[in-house]
């Protein structure tokens, strides 16, 4: 065990379990320029969890947020089941990044043709598609009530699979054995030792980490055989200093993923926006999202994206790669190929589809674990917001003329969207659209 001086990462991984210290229609094919993007590091106090889903078999991937020591790393995880060494790996950070980045909310830009200008329709093609501690064991079962059932190496972590009779001894153990366990864990600890579910336990093997030259801790992959298709966040909720956000990225067969315990909710999406948006896509995208958060009383999960993986509209990022996806656990693809868009045999599309969810929460807000159910809706949606660029050309035809008669009106809608997305004030809207050439009447 390490020294005294360990303990568990600050905050996220919370939708993981980890312990620390202590409405718009489906949308449709998006023409358009991607020119930025809301990905999970505009989030304080946010973690990722890439959930792979098939059957019964799931795969979660635990990114933290965890900065300092890493001998002050630990993670505790509540799992349904018995883990073998052959069940656990590590997943490079690049990874998950890529997939937060396909994924994230973005802002798209078009430029108004000439009013003149012949109308041309044009048709526009879619891309194509164990080693067991017996001595140990026998000691913890003895005085705690807990046994260790196995032990592992795994790459920078050595991982113990934990299994207790009482959360009060599974307290006390950890607490022995150098965790530090917030208050309030206990009660948290308790109801999933009456679900019969395991503890998942790993901690940084710092000469490990070293003689493997990595430089960094990567996300650890735990895969099991259940019915139960959830993320047990409430052991994140026992010393969190305020609410925290989970972006929960899963990759399924079927299609789209939701909440079956709390209610499911798409961001509001598809909306245009001044030119001033582009350069604070950020703060513009946070306070959207706060909004949203209020409006539901943080008692929502939200839907960023949902897609087929087979092509993307805009995309925000490079493809994602077959062996990226079956690194994250959706085994089922198969083949190395470079690129994940290939037919399938229901004639188009692919073997994967993602829903990107976006939870803010808190343990008074969301006292019991997301579970989840996936759906059969491969209906293609993403947070999308728009922008205009006006064409400034000679009005040479009454087209002309009506379009910019049409401006003022449309600047304003551009500003009353705002608004009505963040709580931003109209009159500071108004002025920074002024800015950039979009000015309303007086």
């Amino acid at each position: 065990m390490t020294p005294r001086t360990s303990k568990l990462f600050r905050t996220s991984v919370a939708a993981a379990a980890i312990l620390a210290h202590a409405a718009t229609a489906p949308a449709h094919a998006f023409c358009g320029f991607y020119v930025a993007q809301a990905d999970a590091k505009l989030f304080n106090q946010s973690s990722k969890v890439v959930l792979a889903r098939d059957g019964q078999q799931t795969a979660i991937t635990m990114a933290s947020d965890f900065e300092g020591d890493v001998k002050e790393f630990a993670v505790v995880v509540p799992v349904p089941t018995f883990i073998e060494r052959k069940q656990i790996g590590v997943v490079e950070p690049k990874t998950i990044d890529h997939l937060d980045k396909y994924t994230a909310p973005r802002l798209v830009e078009y430029h108004d043709a000439d009013p003149c200008a012949p109308v041309v329709v044009a048709a526009r093609a879619m891309p194509a598609a164990p080693m067991m501690a017996g001595a140990v064991q026998e000691m913890a079962r003895r005085d705690y009530g807990v046994t260790i059932e196995a032990s592992y190496d795994v790459a920078e972590y050595d991982v113990l699979i934990l299994s207790a009779q009482e959360s009060d001894g599974l307290t006390r153990w950890l607490t022995d054995n150098d965790y530090r366990i917030p208050q309030g864990a206990e009660a948290v600890l308790g109801s999933y030792i009456k679900q019969g579910m395991r503890f998942f336990v790993a901690k940084v093997n710092v000469e490990r980490m070293n003689s493997l030259g990595t430089g960094q801790l990567r996300p650890l992959q735990v895969r099991y055989q259940s019915a139960k298709f959830m993320v047990p966040l409430r052991l994140g909720t026992v010393n969190a200093k305020g609410p925290q956000d989970l972006i929960i990225l899963a990759l399924t067969r079927s299609g789209r993923i939701e909440a079956a315990n709390y209610r499911t909710v798409k961001i509001p999406s598809d909306i245009d926006v001044p030119l001033y948006v582009k350069n604070e896509f950020g703060p513009f995208y946070k306070a959207l999202f706060e909004r949203a958060v209020a409006r539901e009383n943080m008692q929502a999960v939200f839907v960023e994206y949902a897609w087929d993986l087979a092509w993307c509209d805009p995309c925000a990022a490079d493809p994602m790669s077959n062996k990226e996806l079956v690194e994250l656990g959706a085994r089922w693809i198969g083949g190395d190929g470079d690129v994940a868009f290939r037919a399938n045999r229901r004639g188009g599309g692919s073997d994967a589809y993602v829903t990107r969810l976006h939870v803010r929460y808190d343990a008074k807000s969301f006292p019991e674990d997301i579970v989840f159910v996936e759906t059969k809706d491969r209906a293609n949606f993403q947070g999308r917001y728009v922008q205009h660029h006006p064409w400034r050309g000679e009005a040479t035809c009454e087209a002309a003329k009506a379009y910019r008669d049409g401006l003022t009106a449309r600047f304003a809608k551009e500003a009353d969207n705002v608004a009505s997305l963040t709580g931003w004030s109209r009159g500071d809207i108004v002025e920074r659209m002024a800015r950039s050439g979009e000015t309303l009447a007086k």
